[in-house]
């Protein structure tokens, strides 16, 4: 397991977890990509190919560190064989939590990488936006965010109520956004970070929008969005649930009583 990185939330006890790796072959990784997992066996073996399909063309040496949250699903066996194949691909197994933001915390806080990223595993993200992502970041940008909002985003398949309240949650956000910082889909889980911008950070466990977060609280100067199509979910089931926006309730309470 690498060395220890600045906590960047509340880490779960070493004893309670379980961590299967391959060897990184060469130098350490400059690029670090997290999955969060819970019941994802049906799409992670497409995700993990086209992920690394869309990294290798760059050149670069980079990580996939899958974090599930004790899927008992055949995940495991699934990563753990590709994980044979290809030592760049980790699992790493969370037990007795769950929350988004927290899988992807603890893989980040799993890396040595200089730049940090997530994707979802449902392929509702396509992985071959990477390449202009990292081209983002490579030209100077703190952050890299792929956007259903900006410019030509968008998103499939959604009803107009469901579009609105996406809107509607993301408006009492926006005030908080600094103008150099002010994105069109703060939501958005799928990004990249440079790692000094969170390294100080404590980042809530709870929840889903790591994104409003890092960009309210963190050591961000630059974003640079990229505009996508939200495709539909291939598998699994969705998240979304009232726990999850009283999560989303909490936390801009907590940003707001900080501004």
């Amino acid at each position: 397991m690498p060395g220890a990185q600045p906590a960047l939330c509340a880490e779960t006890p070493v004893s309670d977890q379980r961590v299967h790796r391959g060897a990184l072959a060469g130098t350490s990784p400059q690029l670090t990509m997290v999955i969060p997992t819970l019941r994802e066996a049906q799409t992670i073996r497409t995700l993990l190919e086209r992920v690394r399909g869309s990294l290798d063309p760059l050149g670069i040496p980079f990580e996939v560190l899958v974090v599930d949250d004790d899927s008992r699903d055949g995940t495991d066996s699934i990563v753990a064989a590709i994980a044979e194949r290809d030592p760049r691909v980790r699992w790493l197994l969370r037990k007795g939590e769950r929350g988004l933001s927290g899988a992807i915390a603890y893989g980040w806080r799993h890396s040595r990488a200089e730049i940090l990223g997530v994707i979802d595993a449902d392929l509702q993200h396509p992985p071959e936006l990477l390449a202009d992502l990292w081209k983002a970041i490579q030209t100077g940008a703190d952050m890299a965010v792929a956007s259903r909002y900006a410019f030509s985003g968008e998103i499939e398949n959604w009803s107009y109520f469901r579009k609105l309240l996406s809107r509607l949650a993301i408006s009492p956000a926006m005030p908080l956004l600094k103008p150099a910082v002010r994105v069109h889909d703060p939501m958005s889980g799928f990004f990249l970070v440079r790692r000094r911008c969170i390294e100080a950070l404590t980042l809530q466990p709870q929840g889903f929008k790591i994104l409003l977060e890092i960009l309210v609280r963190g050591n961000v100067r630059s974003v640079r969005e990229v505009p996508f199509a939200f495709g539909t979910r291939q598998g699994g089931a969705s998240k979304a649930s009232l726990k999850v926006g009283v999560d989303y309730l909490r936390l801009l309470a907590k940003l707001w009583a900080r501004h």
